[in-house]
């Protein structure tokens, strides 16, 4: 055991940093660390630095070998001449940018950006909020040299004085909204359309290989590339064509594997690159685990209880409806919606429908997006239903009807800093493909009532379409 080969994944997330020690050729979890992020939608990444010293702190990173991290997509870290942080860094979920994603479209149109990076902004794209610092903090801009995105600088930090410059992978990069992942190549005329005149200026960091080593740390340990927590997801499940990954997260994303790039005017499908050299289509929304969080504490019950309740009501929740945009919608994209319940009667006015409308309604917009990647040309044999809401029993049992194939429930696990760990590993090897590591499925359910799934799906598309009609 002693001379095995170790590596590191990071997840550098919205909430906090986990930080997951594996077996370089088995994937075996050796050891784990964490640390929190504040909460807001615009932090200080030196937050991020201090998480990652917290989490690896006592030994966690002795006889590692590499290191490779994952991070929140789109997030904005504007850097001056010196590679101090301009302003606080917007991250993905900050909507104050809602208006300049509306701008670009408008200019450039959503066929046009869709063709060109296979991206159509929104509130959460990085080019979004760049044109938003534009407009409304010239000065902020005038002073940056740099823009790169979370997992990039915790990157270059963990480089510091060894780093020979800035890197990010297509991964990451392809969620920007002027990278594109079709061509392979940075769109300079997009972000230029973004920043105007006064970030003409502005450079990005270079695009790496995926299984690159971009550097070594200080005391000699390789830095992988690194990914978006999307693409890590993906490395860490071990996606093969036919799954599509569910995760139930702070925001909720659906995904899966492809063979090439795809092209939404409508804005709901990305056209991601994965961490491997290949193709993640991908749809996102902002509201999964939180709604299920509001709803326990709306009846006055706790997640198990909210599960309890659920499941003794009967599919449909008795015609009660919910819209689940409680923190705004990004997919469809509705940054300044709120969340409604539709269908209340006296007599299905019970904690039970309820409950089940709750996390019907959470599903129910993910399982739009599983339809959306397969529109997209993706397979869809089964549906991996990962993060924190997949652990809820109310939502294992409900998820297949309403997705309309079997869902299966990965072991609980770091996903995304599996990926990234498995990443280090390759770029370590230097081998042509990723090593294969096992992921243990603990869950597998089979639909039911598939009739009665389509029935209450039915029902929930009409309903956005009639309260959201211009929704795209």
């Amino acid at each position: 055991m002693s001379d095995r080969v170790l590596v590191a994944g990071v997840d550098t997330s919205t909430q906090s940093c986990k930080v997951v020690v594996r077996d370089a050729e088995t994937g075996e979890v050796v050891r784990s660390g964490r640390a929190s992020h504040p909460d807001g939608t615009e932090v200080d990444p030196r937050h991020w630095w201090s998480a990652w010293v917290e989490a690896t702190s006592g030994g966690l990173l002795d006889g590692v070998a590499a290191v490779s991290v994952g991070g929140q997509q789109h997030g904005m870290v504007l850097l001056d001449e010196h590679d101090e942080v301009v302003r606080p860094a917007l991250l993905w979920n900050d909507t104050r940018s809602a208006q300049a994603a509306t701008d670009l479209v408008d200019e450039l149109g959503a066929q046009g950006w869709a063709d060109a990076t296979g991206v159509v902004p929104v509130a959460a794209t990085t080019v979004s909020k760049l044109r938003w610092v534009a407009t409304n903090e010239p000065e902020s801009l005038a002073r940056a040299i740099r823009c790169v995105l979370p997992h990039d600088w915790l990157t270059g930090s963990l480089l510091g004085s060894e780093r020979s410059g800035w890197t990010t992978d297509g991964g990451d990069a392809s969620g920007t909204g002027y990278w594109s992942a079709g061509s392979r190549s940075y769109r300079e005329d997009l972000l230029h359309l973004a920043v105007g005149s006064v970030g003409a200026h502005l450079d990005v960091p270079r695009v790496a290989a995926p299984a690159e080593v971009v550097g070594r740390t200080t005391t000699g340990m390789a830095v992988a590339a690194g990914t978006g927590d999307n693409m890590g997801a993906a490395m860490g499940l071990g996606l093969s064509l036919g799954d599509v990954v569910v995760s139930l997260g702070t925001s909720g994303t659906a995904f899966a594997r492809h063979d090439r790039a795809s092209a939404d005017p409508s804005g709901a499908v990305q056209s991601f690159a994965d961490a491997e050299g290949g193709f993640l289509p991908l749809v996102c929304t902002l509201n999964a685990a939180r709604v299920l969080t509001a709803g326990a504490a709306m009846l006055g019950t706790d997640l198990a209880g909210l599960d309890r309740l659920a499941l003794a009501a009967e599919p449909g929740a008795g015609g009660l409806t919910l819209l689940p945009y409680l923190d705004g919608e990004r997919t469809p994209n509705l940054p300044t919606a709120t969340g409604s319940l539709h269908g209340l009667t006296r007599g299905n006015a019970t904690p039970e429908n309820l409950a089940r409308a709750v996390v019907e309604g959470m599903l129910l917009g993910l399982a739009d997006a599983v339809e959306r990647v397969r529109e997209a040309g993706c397979r869809l044999d089964r549906v991996l239903l990962v993060g924190g809401a997949s652990a809820s029993q109310a939502v294992q049992e409900i998820a297949p009807d309403l997705f309309g194939v079997p869902v299966a429930v990965p072991a609980p696990g770091e996903y995304v800093a599996a990926g990234a760990a498995r990443q280090a590993a390759w770029a370590l090897s230097g081998a042509a493909e990723a090593p294969v590591w096992d992921v243990d499925v603990d869950v597998t359910v089979e639909p039911g009532d598939t009739a009665r799934g389509t029935e209450v799906r039915e029902r929930y598309a009409a309903l956005v379409s009639a309260t959201h009609p211009s929704a795209r």
